[in-house]
């Protein structure tokens, strides 16, 4: 999921050099929304492995 996050950052940063600014701000909208799921995924596994240990 990371991956794809940066895949789209890439892309919107690529479109708003080239002038695309709806496509560079949906990437980057996309980008956002993928790296915080990707935050809450890593945070919730992160309490879950701790808690088995216990």
């Amino acid at each position: 999921m990371l991956y794809y996050a940066l895949v789209f950052l890439v892309v919107a940063i690529i479109a708003g050099v080239l002038g695309f600014g709806g496509i560079a701000g949906a990437s980057a909208g996309i980008a956002q929304i993928l790296f915080f799921l990707f935050l809450a995924f890593l945070v919730i596994s992160l309490v879950v492995g701790l808690f088995r240990r216990a």
